[in-house]
């Protein structure tokens, strides 16, 4: 018998996905593949000899209950780029976190560019993410993070939402970098301060760190130039920090296309499909 009183069990979706590579014969090959659930990882062809890693949630978004793991794993030498297939997006719950954690160890030598695409937070919206890097000896990372507040097409302004994003890479298991953000109505409410966000409906962090990751700060600076962002970035001591805030997502993913160009030194990875852009 149906029990049409109860509340009903809502389905809840948990993924995984990990990849590992490492330097074989001159080139950076595939040592393991491993997908669960709604995670999955693609690896595109491409050019060049930096291989490129898609991560995608086949469930379409994220809420209460949900679970997302994706892990990275970069060998001594080698040098990948990670990304997300598409903008992830942080839908109503109904009641719990949604949880995402992504995890990376870099051997020596190695490098890892960790790009995702923006996370897009709704109305009701209960994100819980955690970002943890380990590099061993002189391994390197670049790390970008963009979030926006609703569509802003739409005319979308969440004022009820949490996101609790916590940030930390390590060298030798000694944090080098590390920062938490916590977002909630309150802050929302709060949102024209200039303590806050200033008004700004999209905002993103892109740091590396690398030896001598401060000497790029010139050039970085010189980019920062996209009409409806303000961007600031400071370097010291084998890192370097950018931080932007603007109106809406656009012009954030075009200011964050040309740092990241300038960081890398490469294309951006083919899925932010923004080849066309130029400056």
């Amino acid at each position: 018998m149906f029990d049409l009183t109860a509340e009903p069990r809502m389905q809840r979706s948990h993924g995984r996905a990990r990849v590992g590579f490492a330097m074989t014969g001159g080139a950076v090959r595939l040592t393991d593949l491993q997908q669960a659930g709604s995670g999955k990882a693609m690896l595109p062809r491409v050019a060049g000899a930096v291989p490129e890693v898609v991560f995608l949630n086949t469930s379409g978004g994220l809420t209460g209950g949900d679970r997302l793991d994706f892990t990275v794993e970069v060998g001594a030498g080698a040098r990948v780029s990670a990304t997300t297939q598409t903008a992830e997006r942080a839908y109503a719950s109904t009641g719990g976190m949604a949880e995402v954690r992504v995890r990376a160890q870099v051997a020596a030598g190695g490098r890892l560019d960790w790009l995702p695409q923006e996370t897009i937070l709704y109305e009701a919206s209960r994100l819980s993410r955690r970002t943890e890097i380990d590099l061993s000896g002189e391994a390197s990372c670049l790390i970008a993070e963009a979030v926006v507040l609703g569509r802003h097409a739409m005319g979308e302004e969440p004022k009820d939402a949490t996101l609790h994003d916590r940030r930390v890479i390590r060298r030798d298991g000694r944090p080098i970098w590390a920062e938490s953000l916590l977002l909630d109505a309150q802050a929302l409410r709060r949102q024209q301060s200039p303590a806050l966000l200033g008004g700004a409906r999209a905002m993103a962090v892109l740091a590396l760190v690398a030896r001598g990751a401060e000497d790029a700060l010139a050039a970085l600076r010189a980019v920062l130039n996209e009409p409806g962002c303000t961007a600031a970035a400071s370097g010291w001591d084998g890192r370097l920090v950018l931080r932007v805030l603007a109106r809406d997502g656009w012009p954030l993913r075009r200011q964050m296309a040309r740092a990241i160009r300038v960081l890398t030194g490469r294309p951006l990875p083919r899925v932010w499909q923004m080849q066309g852009e130029t400056g």
